[in-house]
């Protein structure tokens, strides 16, 4: 963080390929280190970096615990860039990994994890809301119920998944929880371009907190992921974005924003339970 009090986001809008595990996460490890050199404080990647989201077949294949490959490469790299990095999210092992909150003892999850600069591990998210359109996650997946927060710099940071955009009460409670920074990684595709940047500004303005949602970008054979990786400010105004195509989003914000706009117009203090 700048001597101004101000922070730099990065969101790693990565190419991902099916059936391309190491690739992806060496892409991934280049796009951490190209967000430190822009002076980024905390690097965001996709949902489902390593396997793809929609190449359910490689689901299992290319499962892992929350210690495992990908985990120690993301470690490793904030650690030696001295930047924060969310590890988009990886389809976890859950039987490989001990104590994990969850309900189910086994099975696999859509899993985030979010590590500070010196490349601890400081908060775990286990996607919540399970897409069932069109998709096969709901049937090889275990959704998470834990909610969870984490203090990086100024920031107190939330994480949701993609499709957990849709259910605004999620969002309620990590406002309950001091969330200030909304972490969002996804695997968004074409053509539902106005649902991807409505909910998220509506998110970020209802909640008046920062929102960085993380899309990733590239095909596959039924789906193409529609990029558009943008971070809002609680004002739901966009701070900074891209297109479709593979490439960072560095955006500098003011932590105190947050702060500002609710005393501002204090309308989280207006609710009715």
């Amino acid at each position: 963080m700048t001597a101004s009090g101000q922070f730099t986001i990065a969101l790693a809008q990565c190419t991902v390929r099916s059936g391309a595990v190491a690739d992806n996460r060496e892409r991934a490890r280049t796009m951490i280190a190209r967000a430190a050199a822009r002076g980024a404080d905390l690097v965001a990647l996709p949902e489902l970096f390593t396997a793809g989201y929609f190449a359910f077949d490689e689901y299992e294949r290319a499962s892992e615990p929350l210690d495992g490959e990908t985990a120690a490469m993301v470690a490793e790299a904030a650690a030696a860039h001295d930047v924060a990095v969310l590890a988009g999210t990886i389809v976890e092992d859950l039987s490989a990994t001990e104590s994990a909150p969850t309900p189910a003892e086994e099975g696999l999850a859509n899993t985030a994890m979010l590590f500070d600069a010196a490349g601890e591990r400081r908060l775990v998210y286990r996607k919540h809301h399970l897409f069932g359109y069109e998709s096969a996650e709901s049937e090889v997946l275990v959704a998470g119920d834990a909610v969870d927060v984490a203090d990086i710099g100024p920031f107190t940071i939330g994480v949701t998944t993609c499709y957990d955009l849709r259910f605004p009460e999620l969002y309620r409670t990590l406002v309950e929880t001091g969330a200030t920074l909304v972490l969002v990684p996804s695997a968004w595709p074409y053509p539902r371009i106005e649902h991807w940047q409505t909910l998220s500004r509506a998110r970020a303005i209802e909640n008046q907190l920062f929102l960085a949602a993380v899309n990733g970008s590239g095909s596959f054979p039924d789906a193409t992921l529609l990029g558009r990786s943008t971070v809002y400010d609680p004002w739901g105004t966009p701070v900074a974005s891209i297109g479709d195509e593979a490439g960072l989003v560095v955006a500098d914000v003011d932590p105190s924003q947050v702060s500002r706009v609710r005393e501002e117009f204090p309308a989280l203090a207006d609710r009715r339970q």
